[in-house]
């Protein structure tokens, strides 16, 4: 990005030579923050240059609010740099603000989805001239009640009446990361899930990352595909595996957890729980993990898979809430489901593993009492309970790398070489 390499890719170009060739309109939709999670907006920052550089009449900025992995209310920074971006280059607009919770659902909340796709589409939503933005998105800061909005939830805000989403116009989805951006993705691209009066014709999608294999997208960046993944080796040995996850993270145990893959390995059977369905997770903290924990005793119970894994979502979903009281909830439901399974472990001989990628609910709040809705970088716990084993006094720094080969460790299978953590069983 920092070379300019970005703006040379070829899909990109490609994607600027299609806007000139048909309208000269070309739309970046993504999440406009430096969270880094999903997207960073020096990446919008390069793509906005780029367009320029190649010649691409009109750029319109489609900003998705944040407030989940940065403050809750720093999408007023966001949203000066990005007009001051435009004013510096003299080129390109801000044309729609639109929370993440509407645009980058990923709960199959079509409902949400429409709100975000009538914004960019309709233009159904406040309308605010560029100077008076800043302003106007304070006030919804500082709003009480029901009219108070922060960065995730902010509705439709129409900056530029003239960059609604039309007919033969040219879409780059700037997020890196494909869960959240499938949806609206979908809708604007393929066809909405929701009944609308407008669907634009002759689009043309590019995104970032392949979101969807099945997906007729053009991405400028093709996955590369980690080869012998703890899933993949597991299915390779001849191991038979369970995985298992709410709605909120049933990817982060299939998508993620095989690699960027969506199919499930030889011997890898899968199963979802329905997430609640409520507007926001501090609601139900508990979410469904008492329907995780079910599934997963069952299945320690059968004694049919060497290896069986799960994501409990409260800590880190109500943690994004902000909400402390509600965070306390997620995080006790979170312990009577982790403790049913160690009681199911200790019964049926099975060794358990607890651990994180990410801290979140851990800091709910700043010095001076203003909530935490991002996830953190404190180390993660990693806890071994069953057989007698226990973890060494490794001489190097542990890392998330070394958590498959303790796994692989446990289970007496040697690790692959693409493995280049260590088991961290004492031996």
């Amino acid at each position: 990005m920092d070379s300019g390499a970005i703006q040379e890719n070829k899909n990109f170009v490609e994607a600027c030579d299609r806007a000139k060739s048909k309208n000269g309109r070309l739309h970046l939709l993504g999440l406009c923050s430096d969270g880094g999670v999903h997207s960073h907006i020096k990446h919008i920052f390069a793509l906005l240059d780029g367009t320029k550089k190649h010649g691409v009449p009109h750029t319109f900025i489609q900003f998705f609010g944040d407030g989940r992995d940065t403050s809750p209310t720093s999408a007023i920074k966001y949203a000066q740099q990005v007009l001051d971006k435009c004013a510096q280059i003299k080129y390109g607009s801000l044309a729609t603000l639109i929370g993440r919770y509407y645009a980058m659902d990923r709960d199959k909340r079509e409902e949400r989805v429409k709100i975000a796709y009538e914004g960019l589409v309709q233009g159904i939503g406040d309308k605010v001239e560029s100077g008076d933005l800043i302003k106007h998105i304070q006030g919804l800061y500082d709003a009480t009640g029901d009219k108070r909005q922060t960065d995730e939830f902010f509705k439709p805000i129409i900056v530029d009446p003239n960059g609604r989403i039309k007919d033969g116009d040219t879409l780059l989805f700037c997020n890196f990361r494909a869960d959240r951006a499938r949806q609206l993705t979908e809708a604007l691209g393929i066809k909405p899930l929701f009944e609308t009066s407008v669907i634009p014709k002759d689009l043309k999608v590019y995104t970032m990352t392949v979101y969807k294999k099945e997906f007729p997208f053009t991405a400028l960046y093709p996955p590369v595909v980690p080869k012998n993944v703890l899933a993949e080796w597991l299915g390779t040995k001849g191991k038979t595996q369970f995985h298992c996850a709410e709605t909120e993270k049933y990817a982060h145990v299939t998508f993620f957890f095989n690699g960027g893959q969506e199919k499930a390995f030889p011997g890898e059977d899968r199963c979802l729980v329905p997430s609640p369905k409520v507007a926001t997770y501090d609601l139900k903290p508990e979410m469904s993990s008492e329907g995780v924990a079910n599934k997963m005793v069952a299945v320690i119970n059968e004694k049919k898979y060497p290896f069986v894994m799960c994501n409990f979502a409260p800590p880190d979903m109500v943690g994004h809430t902000g909400v402390y009281e509600a965070a306390l909830k997620a995080v006790a439901a979170t312990d009577v489901g982790i403790g049913r399974i160690m009681e199911a472990c200790a019964m049926n001989n099975y060794v358990l593993l607890v651990t994180a990628d990410h801290g979140n609910a851990e800091m709910m709040m700043t010095a001076d009492n203003k909530p935490v809705t991002k996830h953190t970088t404190n180390k993660v716990p990693f806890c071994i309970n069953g057989g007698g084993y226990k973890f060494c006094k490794p001489e190097h720094t542990p890392a998330l790398c070394d958590v498959a080969p303790t796994v692989l460790d446990l289970l007496e299978i040697p690790q692959p070489p693409e493995m280049t953590g260590k088991s961290l069983l004492a031996h």
